[in-house]
This record gives structure tokens, C-alpha cells and sequence, in this order.
């Protein structure tokens, strides 16, 4: 048996503002960005999903890689990304100043 990394689990929470920005941040994840899902993949995220539910949004993600918070600042320098967040994040209306998803806490988990 090999000893495999097991990778690292993420859920946010946001909101969208309101049925135009539903709307909008759906349309705009039907067709992201040229270079968007590459990045996401080059940060050594996987299985990313976002839902929607009567105006929350939910995410959830994996980490597989080695340095959360360096590829977190790789994708957060990334041009293409910023013009994305520039296009998206105003579709939707966070819970809290620090940025427009809340990391949710884990309490059940089964592989």
C-alpha cells in the first residue's frame, strides 16, 4: 500500500447579489476566462464546484499541493485571474469585509 497525500478540503459561502448578479456570475461561469480553470489547476486546486441555492453560492475544493498560501499568491497575481475576480465579485454580496467567500468549518467528512 502506498502512502498517499490526502488532499486538503475547502468550503466557502457566499451569496449573490440578487437575480442580476445570479444571473450574471452564472453566465459568467458557464464560459470562464481564457486562462482562469488553467490557473486554478497550476495552484494544485481540483474538484472545484461551486453550487447555488436561493441566492447563497457554496464552493467547494481540494489542495493537493505543498504551500497553500504561496499558490494562493500565485493566483492572486495572476492578471487574467484579477480581471476575472474584477468581473465576478461584484455579482455577489459577501458576508463579511475580507473578501466575498467565508471558509466554512468541516465537521463530517467520509472517503
Amino acid at each position: 500500500m502506498t502512502d498517499q497525500k490526502k488532499p486538503l478540503r475547502f468550503g466557502s459561502v457566499s451569496r449573490t447579489n440578487g437575480t442580476e448578479g445570479y444571473e450574471a456570475y452564472k453566465k459568467y461561469h458557464s464560459a470562464p476566462f481564457a486562462g482562469v480553470n488553467e490557473m486554478i489547476k497550476a495552484c494544485n486546486l481540483q474538484n472545484y464546484s461551486i453550487y447555488y441555492y436561493d441566492g447563497l453560492l457554496f464552493s467547494y475544493y481540494e489542495y493537493t499541493g505543498d504551500d497553500y498560501d504561496a499558490d494562493m499568491a500565485k493566483m492572486a497575481a495572476d492578471p487574467t485571474t484579477q480581471k476575472w475576480w474584477a468581473a465576478v465579485v461584484p455579482q455577489m454580496k459577501p458576508f463579511a469585509d475580507d473578501g466575498p467567500w467565508v471558509d466554512m468549518e468541516q465537521i463530517y467528512h467520509l472517503d
